[in-house]
Protein backbone atom coordinates (compact mmCIF):
# COMPACT_ATOMS: atom_id res chain seq x y z
CA UNK A 1 0.00 0.00 0.00
CA UNK A 2 1.33 3.64 -0.46
CA UNK A 3 1.56 5.50 2.42
CA UNK A 4 3.50 8.07 1.91
CA UNK A 5 3.79 10.30 -0.76
CA UNK A 6 6.66 13.00 -1.23
CA UNK A 7 8.21 15.34 -3.92
CA UNK A 8 11.89 16.12 -2.77
CA UNK A 9 14.40 16.98 -5.71
CA UNK A 10 16.81 15.48 -3.45
CA UNK A 11 15.45 12.15 -3.25
CA UNK A 12 16.76 9.44 -0.35
CA UNK A 13 18.50 12.01 2.11
CA UNK A 14 19.08 11.98 5.69
CA UNK A 15 15.58 13.50 6.39
CA UNK A 16 13.90 11.24 4.73
CA UNK A 17 15.31 8.30 5.79
CA UNK A 18 15.64 9.06 9.26
CA UNK A 19 12.36 10.92 9.98
CA UNK A 20 9.44 9.59 7.20
CA UNK A 21 10.80 6.23 6.84
CA UNK A 22 9.97 6.01 10.63
CA UNK A 23 6.60 7.92 10.98
CA UNK A 24 5.45 5.58 8.27
CA UNK A 25 7.00 2.58 9.17
CA UNK A 26 7.81 2.38 5.20
CA UNK A 27 9.31 -0.76 3.91
CA UNK A 28 10.05 -0.05 0.67
CA UNK A 29 10.77 3.06 -1.81
CA UNK A 30 9.27 3.56 -4.95
CA UNK A 31 11.29 6.75 -6.81
CA UNK A 32 9.03 7.65 -9.82
CA UNK A 33 10.96 8.95 -12.52
CA UNK A 34 11.90 8.63 -16.01
CA UNK A 35 15.47 9.71 -15.35
CA UNK A 36 16.48 8.09 -12.76
CA UNK A 37 14.83 4.77 -14.06
CA UNK A 38 17.22 5.03 -17.22
CA UNK A 39 20.12 5.83 -14.82
CA UNK A 40 21.91 2.66 -13.26
CA UNK A 41 24.57 4.71 -11.27
CA UNK A 42 22.02 6.85 -9.58
CA UNK A 43 19.79 3.34 -8.77
CA UNK A 44 22.99 2.25 -7.19
CA UNK A 45 23.23 5.34 -5.10
CA UNK A 46 20.08 5.67 -3.96
CA UNK A 47 19.66 1.81 -3.12
CA UNK A 48 22.87 2.48 -0.81
CA UNK A 49 21.75 5.61 0.43
CA UNK A 50 18.83 4.24 1.91
CA UNK A 51 18.32 2.20 5.54
CA UNK A 52 19.25 -1.11 6.14
CA UNK A 53 16.18 -3.15 5.32
CA UNK A 54 14.75 -0.61 3.19
CA UNK A 55 14.19 -1.79 -0.45
CA UNK A 56 14.60 0.77 -3.22
CA UNK A 57 12.93 0.24 -6.81
CA UNK A 58 12.93 3.21 -9.68
CA UNK A 59 10.82 3.37 -12.53
CA UNK A 60 9.73 5.86 -15.09
CA UNK A 61 6.37 7.54 -14.25
CA UNK A 62 4.87 5.31 -17.51
CA UNK A 63 6.09 2.06 -16.41
CA UNK A 64 4.80 2.54 -12.62
CA UNK A 65 1.56 3.20 -13.71
CA UNK A 66 1.62 0.32 -15.77
CA UNK A 67 2.81 -1.84 -13.17
CA UNK A 68 0.68 -0.65 -10.27
CA UNK A 69 -2.40 -2.12 -12.94
CA UNK A 70 -1.72 -5.61 -12.76
CA UNK A 71 0.45 -5.73 -9.48
CA UNK A 72 -1.11 -3.85 -6.19
CA UNK A 73 1.48 -2.80 -3.82
CA UNK A 74 1.34 -5.17 -0.86
CA UNK A 75 4.37 -3.46 1.29
CA UNK A 76 4.16 -0.03 3.17
CA UNK A 77 5.56 2.25 0.17
CA UNK A 78 6.71 5.58 0.19
CA UNK A 79 6.55 6.90 -3.71
CA UNK A 80 9.19 9.82 -4.02
CA UNK A 81 9.24 12.32 -6.97
CA UNK A 82 11.62 14.92 -8.04
CA UNK A 83 8.89 17.28 -9.55
CA UNK A 84 4.57 17.66 -9.63
CA UNK A 85 4.53 16.99 -13.22
CA UNK A 86 5.22 13.02 -12.88
CA UNK A 87 2.93 13.19 -9.79
CA UNK A 88 0.79 14.59 -12.48
CA UNK A 89 0.98 12.27 -15.25
CA UNK A 90 0.79 9.18 -12.38
CA UNK A 91 -1.98 10.18 -11.17
CA UNK A 92 -4.19 10.75 -14.54
CA UNK A 93 -2.85 7.24 -15.58
CA UNK A 94 -5.12 6.36 -12.17
CA UNK A 95 -2.73 6.43 -9.85
CA UNK A 96 -4.87 6.92 -6.55
CA UNK A 97 -2.69 9.74 -4.86
CA UNK A 98 -4.69 11.50 -2.02
CA UNK A 99 -2.03 13.26 -0.50
CA UNK A 100 1.20 15.15 -1.59
CA UNK A 101 4.15 15.91 0.57
CA UNK A 102 6.82 18.27 -0.85
CA UNK A 103 9.98 18.75 0.93
CA UNK A 104 12.52 20.34 -1.24
CA UNK A 105 12.31 21.76 -4.64
CA UNK A 106 15.28 24.14 -5.31
CA UNK A 107 15.99 27.07 -7.07
CA UNK A 108 17.77 27.35 -10.08
CA UNK A 109 17.31 29.87 -12.86
CA UNK A 110 14.20 29.71 -14.94
CA UNK A 111 12.52 28.88 -11.29
CA UNK A 112 10.12 31.36 -9.39
CA UNK A 113 10.84 31.06 -5.30
CA UNK A 114 7.50 30.09 -3.63
CA UNK A 115 8.91 29.26 -0.06
CA UNK A 116 12.30 29.06 1.56
CA UNK A 117 12.48 25.36 0.37
CA UNK A 118 9.61 25.19 -2.85
CA UNK A 119 10.84 26.68 -6.34
CA UNK A 120 8.62 26.44 -9.26
CA UNK A 121 8.28 26.14 -12.94
CA UNK A 122 5.32 27.22 -14.78
CA UNK A 123 5.05 23.81 -16.03
CA UNK A 124 5.12 22.69 -12.31
CA UNK A 125 3.34 25.26 -11.14
CA UNK A 126 0.39 23.94 -13.47
CA UNK A 127 0.86 20.59 -12.33
CA UNK A 128 0.46 21.86 -8.80
CA UNK A 129 -2.77 23.85 -9.59
CA UNK A 130 -4.42 20.89 -11.33
CA UNK A 131 -4.01 18.50 -8.70
CA UNK A 132 -5.32 20.62 -6.28
CA UNK A 133 -8.59 21.55 -8.63
CA UNK A 134 -8.52 17.78 -8.38
CA UNK A 135 -8.79 17.79 -4.58
CA UNK A 136 -5.29 16.09 -3.75
CA UNK A 137 -4.12 17.64 -0.65
CA UNK A 138 -0.98 18.91 -0.45
CA UNK A 139 1.34 20.43 2.11
CA UNK A 140 5.29 21.76 1.94
CA UNK A 141 6.77 20.06 4.80
CA UNK A 142 11.11 19.28 5.42
CA UNK A 143 10.44 17.03 7.86
CA UNK A 144 7.43 15.95 10.44
CA UNK A 145 7.97 18.31 13.33
CA UNK A 146 8.06 20.96 10.69
CA UNK A 147 4.74 23.30 10.47
CA UNK A 148 2.60 22.15 7.33
CA UNK A 149 2.19 24.80 4.85
CA UNK A 150 -0.55 24.31 2.69
CA UNK A 151 0.41 24.34 -1.39
CA UNK A 152 -2.70 26.60 -2.20
CA UNK A 153 -1.71 29.45 0.18
CA UNK A 154 1.27 29.66 -1.58
CA UNK A 155 0.52 28.69 -4.97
Amino acid sequence: MICFCRIDDRLIHGQVVTTWVNKYQVEQIIVVNDKVAGDAIQKNILTMAAPQGIKVHAFGVKQFADITKTNPIKRRTMLLFTNSMDVNELVKDGVEIKELNIGGMRYQEGREQLTKTLSVTPEERAAFKEMLAAGMKIEIQMVPNDEKINLEGVI
